[in-house]
Formats: structure tokens, sequence, C-alpha cells
């Protein structure tokens, strides 16, 4: 059996036992930010296991796409090394949700096994729990496995848990014997094969887990009122088995990928140990990749998106092993959407997106890819006292394996790379750090990881030292410590003023009583109405007074601490002390037309995701009186009409006035409601939960309108690209959407005037003035390219005799510097041997060039004549033997220059 046909026998099979079959959950969990990516089969029912959620049917069962890269579940670095361990593999899985229970999820793991793919019987193992006797028992009864060949072993092999406390139970783990010739751990004396002991030659293929307890916070173990089954079994290792190969990489599923590579590299597989090993990277990063990108994730700098472009890069750089110069693992890719699209059809639809992607990302770092093995491989011959040629490192002597380091010897044992150079290797040249170790690894070197660190915290303090010194940033230490436990509580996002009690004042960097007229400075009150700066919303900004008159302005409004808000003032008139009653009032116009710019994002977005994919997330985002920014992920521009489709599904949206309602609630229950949320962003036990009529559903603190008819009108006003991989999308809302409308308006009707015509005619007659331009134009180059064939055969006529060919050294008028060139050309051609020497004034600057026939160079090198002339025009320039060319600043100069190079020739 095929690796397709195995998956596909697994899942009929267990339709046939009244399982629904549901398709793969995407890499990206489904809002659980706590975790990067989904890395086993039982992630998406995570929450009916907990209780949160219900099953989509009693009996489930499926085939899940999994990467395990990150956290404790991170197999990168070995990846290629060995050959059963991959960054994506395939879960094959059934579960229970409180249906059947261990009988039937044993004898039915043995009818498949054993009864429908024909595993031999004598070389197949069950484990239980130690204390299991439950499963021991129906092993024995149900099946006609060897009794001596169901083992007892304990928590560490056969006790699975969610995590600390919650759901658990014991499991049972089905093993083969692959016979004494699979043996990896021979060369160790006294060791004997046997189940769990480490060696390849018994392998786990299933492993069905009993979740019957639930773990609470002491430890002790509780009985679940309902007990479920939730098995996996990992389709890249029983398809080995069943296609009878020696590894994983071997059968049908990876080999097909392999053969990919081979077709660009011309290269073989299994004929050179250490280029075995970037096949098999390749083969396994391509799967990995396809499946990230066609799942919404972009190549970046940060979490998800930067393991992706560390998937890239280190595949890039075993392609360089492999002799792959051009952009290749987009054909690899290709591959993969070739051999697995046909169970999983996001591979298909996003596959013109999916090579977009992978070449743009390839053909980027190329550019810096053969400077960085060359710089590394200078710093290894530096620190070890060996070293590969840089020449050799760029054609790809830097391997993977032991020949990695040819024609230098291994470093010296314990050879360490400094954590500076690793740093400036991934600051300049963009190379991960673990691709750097991975490369110095097969030398018998390390990287010193430490230093690595320091110098990485040594550019961010100076990144935060920038910052503080455009003013940036301001220390919020001391009024914060005042202010804490002392109030400081938000009124609510539709309050605009309020009465309370200055708490805290702070300015130069000291706590102070009081702010006096013209002082600027911190301040801190019991309640505010202020917004403070935080989620992408600008601080509010409004007056603070006093009943004695004082009255200070509210220039911003920050939120340095969860629990303080600080006003930044300026006192206008009197006198603000501590513990002084005052009257808030934010710019309620600002911030109203804030509240409708930050709305707007929450319905762009979703617009975003139904147009582009659910992969779009928000990367960042600006909200101010003015207009909204926001940052979003995508591979390329939007195009045109995409963009006119967001903007009329947003005020479709604004248009059908959808309730807007703010609810806090426990973070569990809003990612269960439905809330988007972000891995990498930090929330707190209870969050704030924004939802648009069924439209969107988003955690957010920021203020916002009632209703989205609020918001009046969105006019996109720009989209453009920021970094790599991510689209930056700016409008305006409300009244600024409709000034901006008018001043369109405006400008159309103005345009219509000017042509002497009807607004909706201008863009024709714009057509046709411009069509009649470049006719015009066409003509006048005609009349210069006649003039220009007057203008050599006068100059040629002008042609002085040298004492090996001709020389023309004049001086040209009306002749732009652009044009000069060609002139020049034309002249030596009709030279034939000698020397051209033009000069010409264009508006106050001087252009002059020095063109050698090749036969001449010889005798007459252009970039040295040029060079004697230039000081005569106050300028500068250079070239090579045939052709040099200057520009200098000082016209009066010419004529002298004109008879130096009559001098320097003849």
């Amino acid at each position: 059996m095929k690796g397709a046909e195995v998956r596909k026998s697994f899942l009929d099979f267990f339709a046939s036992k009244n399982h629904l079959i549901v398709p793969s959950a995407p890499i990206v969990p489904n809002g659980d930010p706590t975790l990067m990516f989904t890395n086993a089969g039982m992630v998406q029912f995570k929450d009916v296991f907990l209780g949160l959620a219900e099953p989509p049917a009693p009996r489930v069962a499926d085939s899940q796409k999994c990467l395990r890269i990150s956290g404790k579940h991170n197999d990168l670095e070995d990846v290629g090394r060995d050959t059963y361990h991959h960054t994506l593999f395939e879960m094959l899985g059934n579960w229970s949700f409180g249906d059947y229970y261990k009988p039937e999820a044993i004898e039915w793991a043995w009818e498949l096994l054993t009864g429908v793919w024909g595993l031999p019987k004598d070389k197949l193992y069950a484990t239980v729990y130690r204390t299991d006797d439950e499963a021991e028992a129906l092993w024995k009864k149900i099946t006609d496995i060897g009794p001596e060949r169901v083992r007892r072993f304990d928590e560490k092999d056969n006790f699975w848990e969610m995590g600390d406390t919650g759901p658990c139970g014991p499991c049972s783990e089905i093993h083969i014997d692959r016979g004494p010739g699979a043996c990896d751990m021979r060369h160790i004396p006294g060791h004997v094969c046997d189940v769990n002991v480490g060696c390849a030659r018994f392998m786990e293929l299933w492993n069905l887990v009993f979740i019957q307890y639930s773990r609470d916070e002491s430890g002790r173990l509780h009985e679940l009122p309902a007990k479920h089954v939730d098995t996996g079994m990992g389709l890249e290792r029983v398809a080995s088995v069943l296609e009878r190969v020696e590894t994983n990489y071997d059968g049908s599923l990876l080999r097909a990928l392999i053969a990919a590579a081979e077709g660009l590299s011309g290269g073989r597989y299994g004929a050179d140990a250490d280029k075995d090993i970037s096949y098999r990277v390749l083969a396994d990063h391509s799967r990995a990749i396809s499946f990230m990108i066609c799942d919404g994730i972009e190549p970046g700098n940060e979490g998800r998106g930067y393991v992706l472009r560390r998937l890239l890069r280190r595949a890039a750089r075993h392609g360089k092993n492999l002799g792959l110069g051009d952009a290749f693992l987009y054909r690899i890719c290709d591959a993969v959407v070739a051999t697995m699209g046909d169970a999983y059809a996001e591979l298909g639809s996003q596959r013109d997106k999916l090579l977009s992607v992978v070449r743009d990302e390839e053909e980027r770092f190329a550019v810096t890819l053969d400077r960085g093995l060359v710089h590394l491989e200078s710093e290894v011959a530096r620190f070890s006292g060996t070293g590969t040629t840089g020449e050799a490192i760029a054609a790809g002597a830097i391997g993977t394996g032991a020949a990695a380091g040819k024609p230098g010897d291994p470093a010296p044992a314990g050879a360490k790379l400094p954590g500076e150079v690793a740093f400036r290797l991934y600051d300049t040249y963009g190379f991960p750090l673990d691709m750097t170790e991975d490369i110095l690894r097969s030398r018998g070197m390390t990287v010193d990881r430490e230093g690595f660190e320091a110098a990485l915290e040594e550019q961010r303090e100076r990144a935060r030292g920038a910052q503080s010194a455009r003013g940036g940033q301001r220390d919020y230490t001391l009024l914060v410590a005042a202010a804490r436990g002392r109030g400081a509580r938000f009124a609510g996002p539709f309050a605009t003023t309020a009465r309370s009690q200055v708490t805290a004042l702070c300015s130069g960097g000291q706590l102070l009583d009081a702010l006096s007229e013209g002082q600027e400075g911190e301040l801190a009150t019991a309640l505010t109405p202020f917004y403070g700066e935080s989620g992408g919303q600008v601080g509010d900004s409004g007056v603070i007074e006093a009943a004695d008159g004082s009255r200070a302005l509210v220039l911003d409004t920050q939120k340095p601490a969860p629990d303080v808000i600080v006003h930044l003032v300026r006192v206008e008139r009197g006198r603000i002390t501590v513990g002084q009653e005052v009257e808030l009032c934010i710019d309620a116009e600002r911030r109203q037309a804030i509240r409708l710019n930050h709305s707007a994002t929450h319905l762009l977005h979703a617009a975003l995701r139904h147009h582009l994919g659910t992969g779009v997330h928000q990367q960042g985002s600006a909200v101010d009186a003015a207009r909204l920014r926001f940052d979003f992920n995508n591979a390329g521009p939007v195009a045109d009409e995409t963009l006119a489709d967001v903007e009329t599904e947003v005020n479709g949206a604004i248009r059908a006035n959808l309730e807007v309602s703010v609810t806090e609630m426990p973070y569990d229950d809003a990612i269960a409601a439905g809330a988007m949320a972000f891995f990498g962003d930090k929330y707190g036990d209870v969050v704030r939960v924004v939802k648009m009529g069924d439209y969107s559903i988003e955690l957010c603190g920021g203020t916002h309108v009632a209703r989205t008819g609020d918001i009046g009108l969105l006019r996109v006003t720009s989209e453009s690209g920021v970094a790599a991989g991510v689209r930056r999308m700016e409008a305006t809302t409300g009244s600024a959407a409709l000034a901006l409308v008018r001043r369109r308006d405006d400008i159309l009707r103005e345009i219509a005037l000017l042509l002497r015509t009807r607004e909706e005619d201008a863009v024709g007659r714009i057509e046709k003035l411009l069509s009649e331009q470049r006719e015009l134009e066409k003509k006048l180059t005609r009349a210069a390219q006649g003039q220009s064939r007057d203008l050599v055969s006068e100059l040629g006529a002008s042609a002085r005799p040298l004492r090996s060919g001709k020389a023309i050294v004049a001086r040209v008028e009306g002749v732009e510097t652009k044009a000069l060139r060609a002139l020049s050309d034309r002249l030596r051609e009709n030279l034939g041997s000698g020397v051209v020497v033009l000069a010409a004034q264009d508006d106050g600057a001087v252009s002059v060039l020095v063109a050698v026939t090749p036969d001449q160079t010889g005798v007459y090198s252009a970039n040295d004549v040029i060079r004697q002339l230039v000081p005569l025009i106050d300028g500068r320039g250079g070239g090579k033997a045939d052709f040099a060319q200057a520009g200098g600043k000082n016209p009066a100069g010419i004529a002298a220059l004109l008879e130096k190079a009559n001098e320097i020739l003849c």
C-alpha cells in the first residue's frame, strides 16, 4: 500500500465503524494563542476534553497535519540528520467522546493492523500502564496476540496528560518488531533489543489513550463521569512499514519530493551521505512550508512568520549544498501540491500564492546567502585555525555532514564561534542562529549562545536609546509608583467628563506637590475620562480645571501600567496641586473621530479576512482622529478590484447599523465565543470582547461606537507594502471621509472645466490629449534625430589626426546630458580608430565624455584623460579605458578643458 492508500484505508475503516470523518484542522490552532502550531491530532478537540465545547459527533476520525517545530515539541535540529524525524507529519486518529471505550478501541486497532493491513501478528507487541489490569486483560481476551507480548510500563511510556492538571489517563501502545537488521544500537556494548529501550528495531505504530481521570492541583486523580478515547498513529511511519521500505524518507509520501530535488540537482539520493541529509531536509521542509503558507502564514520576523522564514532559509542553504543556485524550492513545493493536493484541497486552491511566496522569499535571501557563507567561513578559519576558502564555501562546500569541512579539517575540540560573529550573520545576512549552529555542527564547532544573546540585547538597548533620544520614550516609573493603589480608573468609553482628585504630579524626573503656570509635566488622578494610548489607539487630549480657575491643557494621555493612566499636561493658568479636586474634560469631537476610526479597523479586518482568506491577521495598527492605519500579512499587493470589494463590504456593514457590544468575560469564555486572539499577545484572565453584530468579534481595549452606522462612511486612501509579507492599508471615516469625497469631486470638477467637457467625459478627453502629446513627441524625436545626423557629420568633419587614428574634441550645444552618450557612441563608431572628447552645458552643469575606440585603449585611457580634465570644471568622474564621464559646476572652464584635451591627445 502507498501512503495515500494507507490514509484512505484508515478513514474508510473508521467510517465503517460509524465515525464522522472530519477534515484536518489548520496548522494554526483556532482560537488558542497559547499554542504556536497544531502539534497533535487532539488539538482541535482540546475544548471538548476540557468541557468547553460539544464534539461534532460521539465518534470522530481524521488525518491531521501536525507541525513539531516549537516549544518542547521541536524536532528541527534532528530533521535530515536521521531518517525518522520530521517538522511536518500526518497523524491518523480516531476519537470517542463518552461513547465507546477500551474494548472497542483495542479490538478495532488489532482488526485494522492485522485483518485489513495484514501485519504479522507474531511481530506486534502491546504495552499498557503498570496498573491498568483492564487493558492487559482485554488484549489477551479479545485479540489473539501472544500473551507474552503484552508488556507493562510506567508513567514515562504509558500515561498521557494534557498538562499539569486536567484530563489524563493510561495509554496502550502497539509496537512492531522490524528484525535485528533494523537495530541502530548494535555498537553499544551490552545492548539488548526490546520494546521501549530506544533502538529502532522495535517501532511504535499506534498509541491508544484512555482518558478516564482528571488531575487536580494537589496531584490527585479523580474518575471522569464520561470516559474518552484519543488515538494517534503517524502516517509516514506506518506507511513505511506497509510499503516495506527501511525509512520514512523511502516511502512514497516523501520519496516523490526527494525525486523532485534529484531532478533539479542532477544528483542521486543514496550516493553521498552528506548530500542525503540535504535531500531529506528539502523533502521535509517543502511539506511544512507548503502547509504553513496555504494556511495563511507569511514569512516575517516574529512568531509563526519567523519560523516559516527559518525553514525557507534553512532549505535554501541545503539547496546550496546540492549545487542548486537559482530559486528552486518553489518547484519542490509544487511537487508537494501534486503529491498531497487530493487529500488537502487547500494546497490546490492556494497553489499560485504558495509558489509566489516561496520564490519571492528565495530570491530575497539569495542576495545575502553567498556573502554570508563566505563571511562565516572566514570567521571559522580565524577562530578554529582551519577552514574552507571563501570561493569554495560560496559554491556549497559547507555542507551538513562529515564531509562538510572539506578541504579544511575539523575544528579543534571545543572550538566556539563568538556570539558577536553569529549575531552579525543574523543581523547583516539574515542567518537564523539555528542555521549557523547547523552549519558549524559538522565542523565540530558550537556558537557562544550567551554572547549572541548579549549582542542581541545590546542592539535592542541601542534601539531603545535611539527612540528615547527622539523623544519617543518617557520614564513614568516615579509617577506610576506614586499613583498605584490610589485609583487611576478609566471612567468608561462614553464618558467625556469626570470629577476627581489629583493623586500624583511629576516633572523633569521628580515628584512634585504642584505644577505652576507655564510648567509641563505628568499628572495622575483617581478617576479619568481620558483614554491612555494603547492597542494602537492614540491617547485623548483636553483640559483639566480646578474650582479656583486653574487650568491645564492635556496634550496627550499614556497608559504606562495596566492600573495607571498618565496625563501629559501644560499648566495654562494658575496652579495644579496634589490632592486638588479637578474636573477633567476630553476633547469630545476628537474622541468621536478616533472612535469611528477604531471601530472601522475591526470591520476592515473582518472584510480583509473574507476576501483574502482567514490566514490574514493584524500585524499592527494606529488610530487617531485623522485616519486609521491597519497592517496585515499578505504575500503581495491587494488587487484594485479586491480593494474596492473590501471597501464596499465595510460600508455595507456600516449601513447595516450593527449593534456594537462591549463585554468583559473570562479569557477562555471569550475564545470559546469566537473572539479573535493572536499568538504572542498577552491577555489577562478577564478580557474585553468587542462584538459588532455577527460580523466581527475581537479582543480589544479601545473606545468604540454604539452602532456601526455611527461610522457613516469609510474610504480607503492607500494600500502599500511596509515589509516583506506585510501590507499597510490607510483609510478615513465619518466627516473626514466625506471631506475626502468632496475634495475629489472638486478636483474632478476643476479638471472638467479646464478641459471644457462634462465630468463623465473627462477621462476620455485626457486620454485623447495624451495620445496627441505622444504623437507630437514622436515628431520631435524624428526631428532631433535628423539634427543629430547633421551634427555627427559636422563633428566628424572636424576630426584631427593623431599619431595613430583621429580625434574629435568639441563643445556641443543644445544636446541634453542623456543624449550626449549616444552622440559620443556614434562619433566613435564613425571614427573607426581614435578618441572622442565632448563637453556640454545643461542648466548650469557641465557634462564631459571621453570615448576611445578599442584599438586605441592601449595608447589612450579614457579614465586617465578625464581625470586630467575635470579639475578645470570643478568636477569629478571616471570610468574605464574605453569610456569615462564626469560632471562639473564651472561652465567657464569648458574652453580650457578642450584646449587641455587637445594638448593631451596631440
